[in-house]
């Protein structure tokens, strides 16, 4: 009889210790789906936006850690959950050590942002002098950092100058210059001759302080002081309001950066990727375009290009890859401007012309073989993710 009632004993644990076991499964399961569902409702692009939350049980309990920019993806997780046996361990960013600073603005002429923090990980993008920027995270010397195109990548502390938010608004109020020379230089004094401060390059902004023997006297970020050659700049304001998209401006400003070298990452005169290009491009004619390929594939109005590319027109985006087949989607993997008469500019080893055309020396089989289709932005603007550097807010973006 004992025998007989210490097996039931063991059967009713293990039935019970199953029962919570699938329960807790079930629990699990349900909060899992809940993490997923708003990571694709709130952050469908992690270049773009941050959602990082994994679950962990502890017992009866459930703790949730990550990070997450979206303080509404936050708030809706554990509204959703309505849960006691949850436990809240997901910072959000800004993460709370970084104090007031929680902006800066870019300080070198081209500053390099990475996917990871090190000067060994991988170049993701490029960020010109005077950019104002978000600051999410700190660790060690390298800070996650989201620019005014949404685009989030990590710097270095020399990189950018940290600043709160009365700073950054000066800044955005402050009367400034931009840099429309290709490559120069800014000097310690109103004299050639004179120290160098720092390499400047096109589309560099600097704060503007007065005229002096023929140079702009300017402040960066951090305070330096120095001069540029008055021919080389010229009142953002101004640029800004010349700013103007047309499809002989966008060529012009894309023939201009013929030949300057492949650079994964580069959105600069020192070196452009294929996205780098079309992005840098677009922007010295007020037009902000996403960074990457496949983000610029989403925006613009689609162009019929059919079999025989009839319908392109100059000024439209061209993009490569591998086609979606109705369950894959389409896999953009280069992007290119077209020119007209079957030619376009792209960054492919360098800055280049090549052509859709059999009969032209500079044909490309293997771009004819890989197109995917056209967009044209240039009909799309402040609609359809096509945006000015104005209507972007692109230098105000922080109010």
């Amino acid at each position: 009889m004992k025998t007989k009632l210490i097996l039931t004993a063991i059967i009713i644990f293990n039935f019970l210790a199953l029962n919570l076991f699938a329960q807790g499964n079930n629990e699990m399961e349900k909060i899992q789906s809940i993490i997923k569902s708003l990571g694709n409702k709130y952050a469908p692009d992690s270049r773009t936006a941050i959602f990082q939350v994994d679950i962990n049980q502890q017992g009866s309990m459930y703790v949730l850690k990550g990070k997450t920019n979206i303080p509404e993806a936050k708030e809706e997780l554990f509204q959703k959950l309505n849960n006691p046996n949850v436990i809240d361990k997901v910072d959000l960013l800004p993460d709370a050590s970084l104090g007031n600073d929680i902006y800066g603005i870019i300080n070198l002429s081209v500053a390099n942002l990475r996917t990871k923090p090190g000067n060994r990980e991988e170049m993701a993008s490029q960020s010109l002098l005077g950019t104002p920027i978000k600051v999410l995270q700190k660790k060690k010397d390298w800070y996650r950092i989201q620019t005014p195109d949404n685009y989030i990548s990590w710097i270095d502390n020399a990189g950018f100058y940290p600043v709160n938010r009365d700073s950054i608004i000066d800044w955005d109020k402050s009367e400034k210059v931009i840099f429309t020379g290709d490559f120069g230089f800014s000097y310690s004094k109103p004299d050639e001759n004179s120290d160098r401060v720092s390499d400047l390059v096109i589309g560099d902004l600097l704060k503007y302080s007065g005229q002096e023997n023929g140079f702009c006297k300017v402040t960066y970020p951090d305070g330096r002081i120095a001069f540029v050659k008055s021919g080389d700049c010229e009142s953002f304001k101004k640029w800004l309001s010349k700013a103007n998209p047309t499809v002989d401006n966008i060529l012009k400003t894309a023939k201009s950066f013929m030949g300057i070298p492949y650079l994964w990452g580069g959105t600069s005169v020192k070196g452009m990727d294929c996205s780098g290009f079309t992005k840098t491009t677009f922007f010295l004619n007020g037009i902000v375009l996403p960074r990457d390929a496949s983000q610029q594939f989403e925006i613009g109005n689609p162009v019929n290009t059919g079999d025989t590319l009839g319908n392109l027109q100059p000024g439209d985006l061209l993009f490569f890859g591998k086609k979606g087949n109705g369950v894959n989607k389409d896999k953009i993997t280069h992007v290119a401007l077209y020119i007209g008469d079957g030619d376009y500019i792209n960054a492919s080893g360098r800055i280049k012309i090549d052509s859709f055309s059999k009969n032209k020396p500079n044909y490309s089989a293997y771009r004819v073989d890989s197109f995917v289709g056209a967009k044209r932005v240039l009909n799309s603007i402040n609609s359809k993710g096509v945006v000015t550097i104005s209507e972007n807010k692109f230098y105000n973006w922080i109010k």
